[in-house]
């Protein structure tokens, strides 16, 4: 099972989010997959020591790069069919559906001395146990981008991220390159994983991000016909190409930065160094003055 993320393209991307009516990150802030063989790895970001000062422009590096989808898997008919959220998160009558977007969230801006922390492709018992004991000694919330297929597996490990308080998005049910998928495709991907969310956790996910950065209009579409919005990254720690634990700490510390949202993963193959890194850049960003936090709409 292929997971990775193609590489958002350009650094002048990173401004894009602050157009794209930000106020729903804004509002609410709670504190605190795998690699394909063959993608470009990109250029490393530099090899400073120092972490950036909060309130500094820091930012990972994130070369260009492309990996060919992994085949798309069928899917089941699926009976999930979501309504307007309530503002406990579940289906029903209540919460107004957010906007059609034409871009993700690439950073969440105005939010002060605050950085968020995401994990796609999970959740895996070999590794995502490990990041959620971190996160729990430091008090800290983040974000699980979830696959279907993983979730579903593993319901207990998809309660405990909950349980622990963390964020919960869509990541797709078997990670296949949306772009390459028709309109109902997409829809399957996306709502089959929603179901095993809700039916384990009591709660749809209010996020979503496209498998590779790969999006287009039917996502953007759908996502929020089913009451998500979409979120990118700012900084790729490329802890995928497994680079080792040493380098990326320094890529999540060299791109720093208030409203910075940083990518790693928690599943899709070894990720023993994700789990030993973010053992040691976590108390080093808190300790630069950083809040770790989690978006809320």
């Amino acid at each position: 099972m292929k997971k990775d993320q193609m590489i958002l393209g350009r650094r002048g991307m990173l401004r894009i989010a602050a157009c794209l009516g930000v106020a729903v990150t804004a509002r609410v802030l709670s504190t605190g997959e795998a690699g394909t063989p063959g993608r470009p790895a990109g250029p490393p970001p530099p090899a400073g020591p120092d972490l950036p000062a909060p309130g500094a422009a820091g930012r990972g590096a994130a070369g260009p790069g492309a990996a060919g989808p992994p085949a798309a898997v069928g899917l089941r008919p699926s009976t999930y069919r979501l309504q307007p959220l309530t503002e406990g998160g579940r289906t029903g009558v209540g919460r107004p559906l957010p906007p059609v977007r034409h871009r993700p969230f690439l950073e969440l801006p105005d939010l002060g001395r605050t950085m968020v922390l995401t994990f796609d492709d999970g959740p895996d018992p070999a590794y995502t146990p490990g990041i959620l004991r971190t996160l729990r000694d430091h008090d800290v919330r983040a974000m699980f981008f979830v696959c279907g297929e993983m979730a579903d597996v593993h319901r207990d490990l998809l309660r405990e991220i909950a349980d622990d308080g963390h964020v919960i998005g869509n990541h797709s049910w078997s990670h296949p390159q949306m772009t390459k998928l028709t309109r109902s495709g997409i829809r399957g991907e996306l709502e089959r994983t929603s179901e095993v969310v809700e039916e384990t956790v009591g709660a749809t996910p209010l996020w979503y991000r496209a498998p590779y950065g790969a999006w287009n209009r039917h996502s953007f579409e759908l996502g929020a016909e089913m009451g998500m919005e979409p979120l990118a990254w700012t900084v790729d720690s490329l802890d995928w190409t497994t680079p080792g634990t040493g380098t990326i700490v320094r890529r999540v510390l060299d791109g720093a930065g208030p409203g910075v949202v940083i990518l790693s993963h928690d599943a899709g193959g070894d990720r023993s160094q994700s789990v030993a890194a973010l053992r040691r850049y976590l108390p080093r960003l808190l300790d630069a003055g950083y809040r770790i936090a989690v978006p809320h709409r």
